[in-house]
């Protein structure tokens, strides 16, 4: 009876060059995927911890540098002045 039954490894056969090529390149496209998104993740923590230390430090900077003087602000002109001046 053990010798009904074949237990050598199924034939498969060698892939062909495309499939090698479409194993491989799916392969890099998921490195690249997860590339992107470890980009997108690590720098967003890193900039809220930027922005934290950024407000203590700018509301110090704030406090320093006072106004030493009114600046006059240029007002536009409106439009019933400009036709008088017509």
């Amino acid at each position: 009876m053990s010798a009904d039954m074949d237990l050598s490894p199924p034939e498969v056969p060698e892939p062909t060059f495309l499939e090698s090529l479409l194993r491989y390149g799916l392969f890099l496209g998921a490195i690249f995927q997860l590339i992107c998104i470890l980009a997108i993740i690590v720098p967003t923590s890193k900039s809220h911890e930027k922005e934290e230390t950024e407000s203590t430090n700018g509301k110090a900077a704030d406090n320093a540098k006072k106004p030493k003087g009114v600046v006059p602000q240029i007002r536009p002109k409106s439009k019933k002045e400009s036709k008088k001046k017509r």
